[in-house]
């Protein structure tokens, strides 16, 4: 596919043959858009699209090249009306392996940077502390110092609610929040498996990814159960 940004829509043509003329392809713009062949200029790479006899090749137009439609300007309507104009359909862009490979990293590194420092604090809070006090007269007196942080990790698509911080002394809350948002994580990298796609790369990213959170998620329970 390549990609043409026109206004705020971006529209999505299989790639023309390397052969193909730059006129051809403003021809079909001009056909899509309904704009006046001449109203617009293409742009690729910073560049002006000028020669229409020149091949797309010239350009270094290949697979996911994007160019962008400057200018357009309907001509004034005819006298006659004119047909009711149908709608058109926009294109979605298809997935691709590096496209699921990208998600894939997007999840993990949200999982990293949002849940696993909660994680963290809560097993390190759930850990009995390896220096005692020896002057303190009291259990209660002695307590390792308080460590507290708040989370604002939130699963996508919730609603916003204030954080839930997490004290020296973690709750079945906080721990639940957590197991709920990790397991989320799980069912989005498993929703990425795009059955009938063979694609071994992203099919390995994905594993490791599942792997990598069903590992935090199984510290979480651990370091709970074990409290």
């Amino acid at each position: 596919m390549i990609h043409v940004k026109w206004d705020r829509e971006t529209l999505h043509f299989p790639l023309p043959p390397p052969e193909t003329k730059l006129g051809k392809l403003r021809a079909d713009l001009a056909e899509y858009t309904h704009l006046p062949l001449g109203s617009f200029k293409l742009i690729h790479a910073g560049a002006v699209m000028k020669d229409d006899s020149a091949p797309l090749t010239a350009y270094k137009i290949r697979e996911n090249s994007t160019i962008a439609l400057i200018g357009g300007h309907s001509l004034p309507s005819a006298p006659t009306p004119a047909p009711p104009s149908r709608p058109q359909p926009k294109v979605k862009e298809p997935p691709t392996e590096q496209s699921t490979i990208t998600a894939i990293w997007t999840e993990l590194d949200r999982v990293r940077t949002t849940l696993v420092p909660d994680v963290d604090a809560l097993v390190n809070a759930l850990t009995p502390s390896a220096t005692t006090t020896v002057s303190s007269p009291t259990p209660t007196s002695g307590s390792a110092p308080t460590q507290s942080f708040s989370s604002t990790a939130q699963a996508p698509h919730s609603t916003p609610s204030h954080p839930m911080p997490i004290s020296s002394k973690p709750t079945s809350s906080d721990h639940t929040r957590l197991s709920e948002l990790l397991l989320q994580s799980l069912l989005r990298l498993d929703a990425m498996h795009l059955a009938g796609s063979d694609w071994p790369e992203a099919r390995a990213e994905r594993k490791a990814a599942v792997r990598e959170v069903q590992g935090v998620l199984d510290r979480l329970d651990g370091a709970w159960s074990a409290r």
